[in-house]
């Protein structure tokens, strides 16, 4: 233990590794290398993992196992309630927790640090000690990796920290569980409001799809003309649209029209409406192939994506669209080069105005807007577009593909794969949703939109609350390690005096160990001898 000091501590504090805190008894070291094929589902030994190290708690989240008898072969150490578990990975790397005990006898993985401490030292206030910030910029200084950050028991054993008298470290570990638990019980208050404000989002939107959240509007305009003329409308725009693709298409060629070229126009199905709900009186239903001019989905790039400093055209991915209907991509852009846009990718084209919803999931039902920042975009393979004709509009569209009731009717019909759950463009074409008349259709997106910015309103103030919780935890930790948190007493026994105590009780019990196995060893020899001489 060095005698220096790399800053002011506190009267009475010391510093010292981890290996100074290990008492004759303890331990200080990696949990066991067990592969996959040690593994055992009905074994009697519970395998930790990493994913159990929680940043100051017990997760209690795998269910691996192996047999007693493999555990030997593989020599594993077994763990004990209250040993300290540190992960050796991310995330966060070198986060620590008190292991509670197992109905089953316990080993763990050799990315996990097991410590024993002495009874000398409260593991409680050693377990804070290693979440606060300061340690773990230490840790992040001392990480090796390029893919995985991960930090070797060896650098674990070279950092240094501060040690408070024995008596100090249980008031410490007090005061920090005593406030921990006060925020936590305002963070799970604060989690609640979230769950409720998700609640309530997803009941406006299944107001708004049921037609009860414009009922009042509706009894106001008696004289609206009704959804299903509206339908015609879109159903014959819809077909001029493709009679004049064709004709350019001749015409680029350089080709005469064909006689009877309008026959292959194909007429889209209508909404199957066996076991659909009644809508309200003046709407009707339509299939979302009726009333979009278009609808595919994107296609995978060929190599890799452009450059980040190659800002050609904005590559649009399932992680920027939102189950709120919001639109991230600036918060991690990509792109594509102009040629790929519009060579490989031309077919998956996007452009402002059109409505994204991802196919691939979980989770489905993340919908956004292409917004009007670039004039053409493209997407990835797991999303689908939807470009609505003039008479739906792309808000009410977009909020429909949110709504619980549509969403679920897509998912009944979706296809399942090793957890992965897939809509086809079949789906997507033959999705049933109601389609209100034209003036409604205004009124019900400015509800929608009233009624959704208070509730994004309330989750942003509750996410800046969270993250003030999250740096209110660590400020407690900074405090309780600078000696600011709790007062000191001078009545207290200096630390230095504590880790005297348990190197020279570690000592004593090598010495004690040496003269066993030397007596041990004398004891064997007469026999020998005696051997030799027969």
């Amino acid at each position: 233990m060095s005698k220096q000091r790399v800053h002011t501590l506190p009267s009475g504090w010391a510093e010292a590794t981890l290996s100074d805190l290990i008492g004759y008894e303890g331990l200080f070291c990696d949990g066991d290398w067990v592969e996959s094929k040690d593994q055992d589902p009905s074994g009697d030994v519970r395998l930790i993992q990493l994913a159990d190290i929680g940043d100051g708690r017990y997760r209690d989240k795998s269910n691996r196992f192996l047999t007693s008898v493999k555990a030997a072969e593989l020599h594993c150490t077994y763990i004990q309630p209250g040993d300290l578990l540190i992960a050796r990975m991310p995330d966060p790397l070198g986060r620590a927790c008190i292991f509670p005990g197992d109905s089953k006898p316990s080993v763990t993985v050799v990315d996990v640090c097991i410590v024993r401490l002495s009874s000398h030292v409260h593991p409680r206030w050693l377990m804070h000690q290693l979440n606060a910030p300061q340690m773990r910029q230490r840790v992040a200084s001392l990480q090796s990796g390029s893919t995985r950050k991960r930090i070797s028991r060896a650098n674990l054993a070279k950092i240094r920290f501060p040690i408070p008298p024995a008596t100090e470290q249980e008031r410490i570990a007090s005061a920090v569980d005593e406030l921990f638990s006060d925020l936590d019980a305002g963070v799970e208050a604060l989690e609640s409001v979230q769950k409720k404000i998700e609640h309530y989002r997803a009941a406006v939107l299944k107001a708004a799809v049921e037609g009860s959240l414009t009922a009042e509007w509706r009894r106001q305009h008696p004289d609206t003309e009704p959804a299903s003329e509206l339908l015609k409308r879109i159903l014959a725009e819809r077909r001029r649209r493709w009679e004049e693709e064709q004709l350019c298409k001749f015409t680029e060629a350089g080709k005469e029209p064909p006689k009877d070229w309008r026959l292959k126009y194909k007429e889209p199905k209508g909404a199957d409406t066996t076991n659909l709900p009644l809508l309200p009186e003046g709407w009707c239903w339509a299939n979302t192939e009726e009333v979009c001019e278009f609808i595919t989905k994107g296609t995978t790039p060929p190599g890799t994506e452009a450059p980040q400093g190659n800002r050609e055209v904005p590559f649009i991915k399932v992680q920027h669209l939102s189950g709120t209907g919001g639109f991230s991509f600036f918060d991690s852009p990509s792109f594509v080069t102009r040629a790929t846009h519009e060579g490989f990718l031309s077919r998956s084209k996007v452009f402002p105005g059109d409505v994204l919803m991802n196919i691939v999931g979980p989770p489905l039902g993340q919908v956004s807007i292409v917004p009007t920042t670039f004039a053409e975009w493209n997407i990835n393979q797991a999303i689908a577009i939807y470009r609505p004709i003039t008479g739906l509009s792309n808000r009410l569209l977009a909020a429909w593909l949110l709504s619980q009731p549509v969403l679920a009717r897509a998912l009944r019909r979706a296809k399942t794969t090793a957890g992965q759950v897939n809509l086809t463009l079949e789906i997507c074409r033959d999705l049933a949703i109601p389609l209100p008349p034209a003036n409604e259709q205004e009124a019900i997106v400015e509800v929608i939109e009233d009624q959704l910015s208070v509730i994004d309103h309330l989750e942003s103030e509750l996410k800046v609350k969270l993250q003030s919780a999250q740096s209110l935890r660590r400020s407690i930790l900074r405090y309780a390690f600078i000696g600011q948190l709790v007062p000191q007493d001078p009545n207290d026994e200096p630390a230095s005096e504590l880790l005297r105590r348990i190197a020279a009780e570690r000592e004593e019990r090598g010495h004690q160990v040496a003269a066993t196995k030397r007596n041990a060893s004398k004891q064997r020899q007469p026999r020998k001898l005696a051997n030799v001489a027969n």
